[in-house]
């Protein structure tokens, strides 16, 4: 990403997808910081509290399918900005719960729907960063940029939470929503503004668009040309994409990695106030270091993982040897279930956050770019993230659960560390090569040295 390739719009475009998906993020996770007033002020129960901390995820996997169809019929720009505007909205509404509720019924359907409506509409968020990914950037940057977006949690946790914490304490809980939602509104304007597919971006350089294409980037997916002459995706495609052994290990993967994402932007607040006594301020400020931690070893999975592609190493074990180890250094935030003190939970914390991090960024979102038919790039984004979505759907319930049958947290952070040692075996044990569908591998993807075809902006 330097600047002997013309330009840097590539690195610019990414910095507006992470910018974006911390917006993404923050108006998932800002419920868990407002969640302790929420709860008080309505008197809800940790099963009915979990279910509301839930319906982001219920139709968020919902939509993944059908969003993934959308972006590839009508393109990455048009899409993402129709939907943060609508999510926005969303968000904003959300404050307005306590003015038009007329009691516990009432607030909960309200609350549920507006959250559920929230997933719905944010579905094709992470898919479309996929296809920017793939568009944009060559394989050898891809795990890096990857890494990035995958990382925005950590940045949304990191910035939001304090600022959310202190915004609930002076002001009261609704006002980290309407925060958010006049933001989101805002980032729609610049996205239109700057978003454009490569050969049509008014300050790409011929050097850049070089770059990208002799790397693998495939830079004409979102192009209108392009979409007009796709056939609809065939039965054929759906059926390998749902039957792939090594798609299956990289969903999974997902699964376990958004388990341990979704214990910390819904239970992990909660219990620091419940379980360790912090007050909401403190605690929206103790969940800063492990996102920092977390975001560092985002960046620092998907470096090493393109580093391993470029000094020789094959792609799938680029990719799964950061993911198998960073798993296992996630797993073991099960020790804070013993942790006597607030600080050794929040160093804890901070190490298996770094590790599942290390694993997100080197063996998420980069394995499917690598993998995905180019025929449905969308759709594979889509399907590989409904299926690690349902653990969105399922962690915040378990853990609601099993907090209100065993009075305590510790249960509930060995289930979810479990799911660390399921994945990193896994990778190790049951995915195999990876290669993209279809039967090109990913290293074949780049062009001979020498060799790559001269590209101009249309």
């Amino acid at each position: 990403m330097t600047a002997k390739n013309g330009s840097h719009v590539r690195v610019w475009i990414l910095m507006l997808i992470l910018f974006l998906s911390v917006i993404a993020y923050a108006d998932r996770s800002i419920l868990s910081i407002a969640g302790g007033a929420i709860k008080d002020e309505f008197g809800l129960s940790p099963i009915q509290l979990g279910f509301i901390l839930s319906a982001f995820s219920w139709a968020y996997v919902i939509g993944q399918i059908p969003g993934g169809l959308f972006l590839d019929r009508f393109g990455t720009k048009r899409v993402y900005g129709v939907t943060l505007v609508l999510w926005s909205i969303s968000t904003l509404a959300m404050g307005f719960v306590g003015e038009f509720s007329t009691g516990l019924t009432s607030a909960l359907v309200i609350m549920f729907t507006l959250r559920f409506a929230l997933g719905l509409i944010e579905a094709p968020s992470f898919p479309a960063n996929a296809r920017v990914a793939i568009m944009w950037f060559p394989k050898a940057e891809r795990g890096r940029a990857s890494s990035l977006f995958a990382s925005s949690q950590y940045f949304a946790v990191g910035i939001f939470s304090p600022l959310s914490g202190w915004l609930v304490s002076e002001f009261g809980w609704p006002w980290p929503f309407f925060v958010l939602g006049v933001i989101g509104i805002g980032a729609f304007f610049v996205w239109l503004w700057y978003m454009q597919e490569p050969r049509a971006h008014r300050s790409v350089s011929p050097q850049e668009l070089d770059h990208i294409v002799a790397g693998g980037g495939l830079i004409d997916i979102d192009s209108v040309q392009e979409r007009k002459e796709k056939t609809p995706v065939s039965r054929e495609t759906f059926r390998r994409l749902l039957t792939n052994r090594m798609l299956w290990c990289a969903y999974i993967g997902q699964y376990c990695i958004i388990a341990l994402s979704y214990f910390f932007i819904t239970w992990f607040p909660v219990y620091l106030v419940q379980a360790r006594g912090m007050d909401i301020l403190h605690a929206g400020f103790a969940t800063v270091a492990p996102a920092l931690f977390g975001f560092a070893g985002g960046i620092s999975g998907g470096i090493i993982s393109d580093y391993l592609i470029r000094i020789g190493w094959s792609v799938s074990w680029a990719r799964k040897t950061p993911y198998i180890v960073g798993m296992l250094m996630a797993a073991t935030l099960m020790a804070a279930a013993v942790a006597n003190s607030n600080f050794w939970v929040i160093a804890i914390m901070s190490f298996a956050f770094y590790g599942k991090g290390v694993a997100a960024g080197a063996g998420t979102w980069a394995v499917i770019s690598d993998t995905a038919p180019k025929e449905a790039v969308g759709l594979a984004g889509a399907i590989f993230n409904c299926v690690g979505n349902i653990a969105g759907i399922i962690t915040p319930i378990m853990f609601g659960y099993l907090v209100a049958l065993t009075g305590s947290y510790s249960l509930g952070l060995v289930f979810v560390g479990a799911h660390c040692i399921v994945a990193a075996c896994c990778f190790l044990f049951v995915m195999g090569p990876i290669e993209r569908v279809g039967g090109e591998t990913p290293e074949d993807n780049t062009y001979p040295t020498g060799a790559a075809p001269v590209v101009r902006r249309l």
